[in-house]
């Protein structure tokens, strides 16, 4: 209201700089001790006082608004959006950008509730979205031309330096209006985005390239195979191909291994499997050698097994017999562990422990 708006302006000539949000604040090279905003951000303590006394705790500022700051680099593992308010045109931009929120966290560990962190014990972050208001996902996705050979400019007659691009121009003002027309929401499935898929394109092209790599994979010769890939191709640069990035872009839920990479640039394997397609397996190979009778309690055995070999909060409860910690454990219950038959209650953990090779579910 307008009698608002002046009861503003009074107060903000009386208490100049006082009454101000900080639900949202800008952090740009141009402001005073910049680099410090932005670890405060990360560690949520940014904006945390109140404007009159410094000791009083307030909320903290809950939107970062930057201009290429934390574009690389940049750690905010607990960020859920982002936000894209202009257009890229950088596919190396553009992957540094919508890495900010892939980065893994455990919620539970901002709980101050020492009780309910015991009984949440994890909340880790599943997704994040990323608000796209320049298309620059579907630039990426469907126009950008990832084979284009980009030609130098030549130089004029007479000036081979040539001459420099005129300076931008002071101001821009822009007559259409700005409005939001329209407002979809896609789920990235887990093939990834098309700027993700190339960089594992790229790995793949590099490696079959390689002659001696080559050789080595056709003679079956794995363990040097895997030694020369590490030596000649990863952790370099230009690319700097490592098994991190790599798993990022091929969009899979679990660790891989050096040989798994080789095989699918190869072609020895179709596709890369899930973690749940490989604890399927894995449960399979487990009914194929023992053959237990009855069909009634498979789902609860297989609930178990896969739940001992991705959960290792519970793999020390059954290991050190602590089953009242049972209660309180939210991913396989009291309930879930009598509905498996006692004897296999012991003999699911001794086949994992001799038989499946925990580190790719990781």
């Amino acid at each position: 209201s307008k009698l608002t708006q002046i009861l503003n302006e009074l107060a903000d000539k009386m208490f100049p700089g006082k009454y101000q949000s900080d639900f949202a604040v800008q952090v740009t090279s141009q402001i005073p001790d910049a680099q410090q905003f932005t670890i405060n951000f990360t560690n949520n303590n940014l904006l945390g006082t109140g404007n009159f006394i410094e000791g009083y705790k307030t909320s903290k500022a809950r939107v970062c608004v930057t201009v290429g700051m934390m574009t690389t680099g940049y750690d905010c593992p607990d960020l859920l959006n982002i936000a894209l308010m202009r257009p890229i045109f950088s596919p190396s931009d553009f992957v540094q950008i919508k890495g900010r929120g892939t980065r893994k966290h455990n919620f539970v560990e901002q709980l101050i509730d020492r009780d309910l962190k015991e009984q949440i014990f994890s909340k880790e972050k599943e997704n994040f979205k990323l608000f796209d208001f320049f298309a620059n996902c579907e630039y990426f996705e469907e126009k950008f031309n990832y084979d284009e050979v980009i030609e130098l400019p030549k130089p004029q007659a007479g000036n081979e330096g040539g001459d420099p691009p005129p300076p931008p121009s002071e101001e821009y003002i822009s007559t259409i209006h700005d409005e939001v027309i329209s407002n979809t929401e896609t789920k990235i499935g887990l093939d990834g985005m098309k700027i993700d898929r190339m960089f594992f394109e790229k790995f793949e092209d590099t490696v079959k390239a390689d002659d001696t790599l080559k050789a080595k994979v056709d003679a079956g010769q794995w363990d040097q195979a895997i030694e020369h890939l590490r030596d000649n191709i990863l952790d370099k640069p230009n690319e700097y191909f490592t098994l991190d990035k790599l798993r990022k872009a091929i969009g899979i839920d679990r660790r891989l291994g050096l040989r798994e990479l080789l095989e699918k640039a190869f072609d020895h394997i179709p596709r890369f499997k899930s973690k749940d397609e490989l604890l399927n397996e894995e449960f399979d190979k487990l009914l194929l050698d023992f053959q237990p009778e009855g069909s009634e309690h498979i789902q609860a055995m297989k609930y178990y097994f896969k739940a001992y070999i991705t959960d290792p909060n519970l793999r020390q409860i059954i290991d050190e017999e602590q089953y009242t910690e049972l209660n309180v454990n939210p991913t396989f219950g009291i309930e879930d562990f009598k509905a498996v038959p006692p004897e296999w209650r012991t003999k699911i953990p001794e086949y994992i422990k001799d038989y499946v090779p925990l580190n790719q579910f990781m």
